[in-house]
């Protein structure tokens, strides 16, 4: 896998709060609700509605947000391409957190059962 460590230092940098309402959109326009998204994150980090709303008012990094987390003992079942890099391939922990996330987003919107984005 090439060099990304810029790529992976500018994820570490990006606030939350700033990528979470492009989360929203993206699910509620494919039909999906806010509080699927909720269950997906929850899932994934640990974090309950009352903590991830705590998380987006204090404008947290992902570096932050990931290192806070609980991440689920089955994230490694997460498989698959995600902005052209396969997530299980991915090298630098905190980036291949980010990349699980946005590949549950994706697939919440792509309407897939939520049983078989939590790995059930």
């Amino acid at each position: 896998m090439k060099d990304t460590s810029h790529h992976d230092e500018r994820i570490a940098n990006m606030k939350f709060f700033s990528v979470y309402p492009h989360y929203v959109t993206k699910i509620e326009k494919k039909g999906r609700s806010k509080a699927e998204l909720h269950q997906v994150i929850e899932w994934l980090t640990g974090y309950d509605e009352n903590k991830l709303n705590e998380l987006i008012e204090n404008k947290v990094t992902f570096k932050t947000f990931f290192e806070n987390a609980t991440m689920n003992p089955n994230v490694h079942l997460i498989k698959g391409v995600i902005c052209g890099y396969r997530v299980e391939e991915i090298t630098n922990t905190l980036t291949q957190q980010t990349r699980y996330l946005d590949k549950l987003v994706d697939e919440l919107a792509k309407g897939r059962k939520m049983e078989k984005i939590l790995r059930v």
